[in-house]
């Protein structure tokens, strides 16, 4: 996929920090993908929205929460450095996202990035949650934790 930009889910971005997922593989998985992207191998896109449920989910959902300071700090690194190509959403997105939701039935946080995502022109994702993306006919979805990737 490196010819092709592709946007990292948040589910992705959670895993490569999250070291209470190491037993199960996805840490190191989803760690060694992300650092491509640090090192400039290869540049991934991140939507503002995935960076606040990022922040959300690893001071306070996930079993070994990180710092608030930390988890900042994370986020700041992503939004200077240049491999991360940063997209948001604007108010017509919104609409379009209440459009994408109730055609394709699928949630609405996810039809917003979809349409976010669909707006820069990324038409690819790396997401664990592959049932409800791959209902977006013109989104290729890639699940880097599944073994046929």
């Amino acid at each position: 996929m490196k010819d092709r930009l592709c946007l990292l889910d948040t589910n992705i971005l959670v895993y490569a920090y999250d070291t209470s997922e190491i037993d199960s593989g996805k840490h190191e998985i989803c760690k060694d993908l992300i650092a491509k992207c640090w090192s400039l191998d290869n540049e991934f896109a991140i939507s503002l929205q995935n960076l606040s449920e990022f922040y959300v989910i690893t001071t306070k959902k996930i079993e070994n929460p990180i710092s608030t300071k930390d988890a900042k700090n994370i986020i700041e690194g992503i939004l200077s450095f240049k491999g991360w190509k940063k997209i948001n959403f604007t108010a017509n997105t919104i609409l379009s996202a209440i459009d994408t939701s109730s055609s394709y039935k699928i949630h609405y946080w996810d039809a917003l990035l979809a349409t976010t995502m669909r707006e820069n022109n990324i038409l690819c994702i790396y997401t664990e949650n592959e049932r409800d993306f791959k209902k977006i006919p013109w989104l290729e979805v890639v699940n880097p934790l599944s073994s046929h990737f």
